[in-house]
């Protein structure tokens, strides 16, 4: 492992959770655009992560590490697999007759946005982005030490 690994590492989990905040901010922004560019109400969006550097299954890593201690695995980091929409939570349905995308029995159809939910996931994004600020700043001074030393 190279001594700039770690900040590949803590940079991609940093720009990762950068991304999904702004996932979760335009889900808050359109929590109540009951009509898109298609025509249809906004649907929530939800960002899935996986390992930077090809797919390596558990079970592989940890036979390999029982195995032998040292045998060459690293992490690579994280990185933004896809966004995509929730199709399992259902859209708010609310009986609003006079609003202009009523339907012919009177409710709107208002996104499947829980801002409560969002805020949740809004918190968890910045926890895991202060962690990962806190591991590169670690990292950093670990490097600047150990410059010092080479120094003396």
């Amino acid at each position: 492992m190279s001594m700039f690994s770690s900040f590949d590492i803590n940079a991609s989990g940093l720009t990762a959770q950068r991304y999904r905040m702004d996932i979760i901010s335009e889900n808050v922004a359109n929590a109540n655009t009951t009509r898109t560019a298609d025509g249809t109400p906004y649907r929530r969006k939800v960002v899935n992560f996986t390992e930077k550097g090809g797919q390596t299954s558990f079970s592989k890593v940890l036979g390999n590490l029982t195995s032998s201690y040292n045998n060459g695995y690293t992490g690579k980091g994280v990185k933004v697999d896809a966004v995509l929409y929730d199709t399992e939570t259902a859209m708010n349905m609310v009986y609003d007759p006079s609003h202009p995308d009523a339907d012919e029995n009177g409710y709107v159809t208002y996104p499947n946005v829980n801002i409560v939910t969002e805020m949740t996931d809004l918190i968890d994004a910045s926890r895991a982005y202060e962690a990962n600020a806190t591991a590169f700043s670690a990292s950093k001074s670990i490097a600047l030490q150990g410059l010092q030393l080479a120094q003396q």
